[in-house]
């Protein structure tokens, strides 16, 4: 029974080329503070704070930098910077706010509207209590009318964010 079940998985990975494979990956790797699932075709690289991906279309790129009381108003300032000298224009009155948990970390949530070089964008800052003295800062940045063929692939990743064990 155990050789057809792994049969008929290997046939299902043959005839599936496109699947999107996904590793866990703890950042920064030096001292992790979180961890995540991102599918590998939306190509995650560690950064100098955290961790970065754009989805394989390049419609949704988010990034997810570690902070500290310290450095939390530089990172924060940095995912602004990052994004004016991307093109993305933030539209400041659409802004919505929200509070939230995600895998028991305590989340607040600024998103907004806005446009880049192609068109209407979805922008997104979010701040997760990872552990005591670190603070997750989520920047999200997605092509309105795009982004939601991702939507089931962002909700497995933004679910997976959990401290580092």
């Amino acid at each position: 029974m155990k050789k057809l079940i792994a049969a008929a998985a290997l046939s299902v990975a043959v005839l599936l080329p496109s699947a999107s494979f996904a590793a866990t990956l703890l950042f920064p790797s030096a001292d992790p503070v979180a961890q995540i699932t991102i599918p590998d075709a939306w190509n995650p690289e560690e950064t100098d704070y955290g961790i970065q991906a754009n989805s394989d279309d390049d419609a949704i790129y988010i990034a997810i930098d570690v902070a500290d009381d310290k450095t939390t108003e530089k990172v924060i300032d940095d995912a602004f910077s990052f994004l004016q000298n991307n093109g993305v224009t933030v539209d400041t009155s659409t802004q919505k706010q929200s509070e939230d948990a995600l895998n028991g970390m305590k989340m607040v949530n600024f998103d907004w509207s806005g446009k880049d070089n192609d068109g209407e964008v979805s922008i997104g800052i979010s701040l997760v209590a990872a552990k005591p003295g670190k603070l997750l800062v989520i920047t999200y940045w997605g092509t309105k009318g795009e982004q939601e063929k991702h939507a089931q692939e962002l909700m497995g990743l933004i679910t997976s964010l959990k401290p580092a064990k």
